[in-house]
């Protein structure tokens, strides 16, 4: 008999009565390092100050308007993004997936508007990963996620990840751009090499393409700057942000050049929620605090750090792990023993992490984590290894 609550995720059997900065705490009396943050999504951590009061004090004055007004918490938000990025416009949404599709049609519109209706198809890449409505389950391409949904929506060609002879062989004349993470989180924390994300934004200038950056995990600080796409020396013509921009508050944004931006006039896209004032409120708070000095260096050093913690790790129990994957505060270890038995492992150990595709159990702690709690996961990974790697006859009697 199906619950009242839907059967689509498979949950672990844990919930949290409350959490502050890097840690939660459970139902079940423990407290637990979170190094998944909600899914890269909880950039301040748990129970941040100033993300609490400006949630807190914006509704105690008006949560929601709509659209027909204006919201002076979106206006001042969206201009404290077009002052530190390359965008000239930005449009606010409810989720990652919402902005990606508001990306797609904001190519295809502005294409259309220049002259060239027939460009409409958008170059994406093997192990993507976009968000799960129907055109977005398309661009993403997984048949995992595509299975049962009907015909996929239109419009959207795959072509291998970091092989820019694959792209140039994929331009054709309905080639309207290009969408790409600069580390593709859920297929197991693959990164885009600098030169293909410079390649990419070469052959878009050539063609007359834009090139898009779904920035939705690896955006808002989580590598270390702003945005993932800066270490590679380029800039984009429009990125989808979410995630990590509310702090924990659903919300969303695209951030585009005045080229494309201008061309989304009233009536060709809109949301009911999208901006509102409580959502912008928490953005606000959340964007002003990663721009204050010295809070992506902090990621910085804290990121390096963990990483080189992570390979020593890597080195200490190779019959576990083999690789590092990643930056900043977004990694990835491979695993050679399944993801099912190490991440279960790992949370017997009160760290909290996600599994990602490829075998990789995936780490996204929040930016304001120290490198002592970063010392702290890597230890209780390793007393996970320890019981992993015991003989076979006494892990089982371990387990039973």
């Amino acid at each position: 008999m199906v619950s009242s609550i839907m059967p689509n995720y498979k949950r672990f059997d844990l919930a949290f009565t409350q959490g502050e900065g890097a840690w939660l705490f459970g139902t079940d009396g423990r407290r637990y390092l979170d190094f998944g943050a909600g899914i890269a999504v909880s950039s301040l951590g748990h129970d941040h100050p100033k993300l609490v009061k400006a949630i807190t004090d914006q509704a105690g004055k008006v949560m929601h308007v709509s659209n027909l007004y204006r919201i002076p918490q979106a206006e001042a938000l969206a201009d404290l993004l077009v002052e530190n990025s390359f965008a000239d416009s930005v449009l606010f949404c409810n989720s990652g997936a919402e902005a990606n599709e508001a990306l797609v049609k904001l190519i295809r519109r502005a294409q259309f508007k220049n002259g060239h209706p027939e460009r409409t198809r958008i170059i994406c890449f093997n192990g993507a990963f976009h968000g799960r409505t129907l055109a977005m389950i398309s661009a993403t391409g997984n048949p995992a996620y595509l299975e049962g949904f009907g015909p996929r929506v239109e419009g959207f060609d795959h072509v291998a990840f970091n092989d820019l002879e694959a792209v140039k062989a994929a331009i054709t004349p309905e080639t309207a751009g290009i969408l790409i993470e600069p580390i593709q989180g859920e297929s197991g924390i693959q990164s885009a090499t600098p030169e293909f994300l410079q390649g990419l934004r070469a052959l878009c200038n050539q063609h007359d393409l834009y090139l898009g950056i779904d920035e939705v995990q690896t955006g808002m600080g989580r590598t270390g700057t702003l945005f993932a796409y800066e270490a590679a020396g380029i800039e984009p013509d429009v990125v989808s942000v979410a995630k990590g921009i509310g702090g924990g508050f659903p919300l969303g944004a695209v951030l585009a050049r005045e080229k494309l931006a201008r061309h989304l006039t009233p009536g060709t896209h809109g949301s009911t929620y999208g901006g509102n004032p409580l959502a912008c409120a928490a953005g606000l708070a959340v964007v002003q605090e990663i721009l204050k000095p010295g809070f992506l260096e902090h990621v910085r050093k804290t990121g390096q750090s963990f990483g080189q913690m992570l390979e020593k790790l890597v080195e200490d129990y190779p019959d576990v792990f083999s690789e590092v994957r990643g930056r900043g505060l977004m990694r990835g270890l491979q695993c050679k023993i399944p993801i099912s038995e190490v991440l279960p492992a790992v949370m017997r150990e009160g760290l909290l992490a996600v599994g990602a595709g490829g075998n990789v159990l995936r780490l996204v702690p929040p930016l304001i984590v120290s490198r002592a709690e970063c010392q702290e996961a890597v230890n209780r990974i390793g007393a996970a290894c320890e019981k992993l790697t015991q003989p076979l006859s006494q892990n089982q009697e371990d387990r039973v």
